[in-house]
């Protein structure tokens, strides 16, 4: 039970799945389905400040590479046109809906680079990032249960 556990919280803290395969993964394989639900959630959790320092101190050190700036300017556009107009205009709020929907590209690493990118102020963004996890989380955690009853 143990090998599931640290599973699901490198799915959580994974880029690739985060909370929303951490949390099916867990429940699939018989971990308790409390333990997986916070688990996931804080794992997820802490790719926040994780992100937030990466974007501050070792972003601009990496920066001066060409490859890793062509990159970088790619992921920014794409942030920009995607989302970025909905949560520039609507802050936190859509801060909050833009991580809390449970689909690839949305989450808590799209949310660190919108407030790294529009510049929200910090406190502001944890707390949009920290309510959007936990409604993604409940949503996925819920949606899972259901359809290991049969009921979705």
């Amino acid at each position: 039970m143990i090998k599931e556990i640290v599973i699901a919280i490198l799915w959580s803290v994974s880029p690739f799945g985060e909370a929303k395969v951490g949390i099916p993964y867990g429940l699939f394989n018989g971990v308790n389905i409390y333990l997986v639900f916070v688990v996931c959630f804080l794992a997820n959790l802490l790719v926040f400040p994780m992100m937030i320092f990466f974007l501050e101190k070792i972003n601009s050190y990496l920066l001066r590479w060409n490859w890793y700036k062509k990159s970088a300017i790619f992921v920014a556009r794409r942030a920009k046109t995607g989302s970025g107009d909905k949560i520039k205009k609507y802050g936190f709020w859509g801060l909050l809906l833009f991580v809390m929907i449970p689909l690839p590209g949305t989450g808590v690493y799209a949310g660190s680079i919108a407030t790294y990118l529009f510049k929200i102020k910090k406190r502001k963004a944890f707390v949009a990032n920290t309510v959007g996890i936990f409604l993604s989380s409940v949503i996925v955690w819920s949606t899972t249960l259901l359809t290991m009853q049969g009921v979705s």
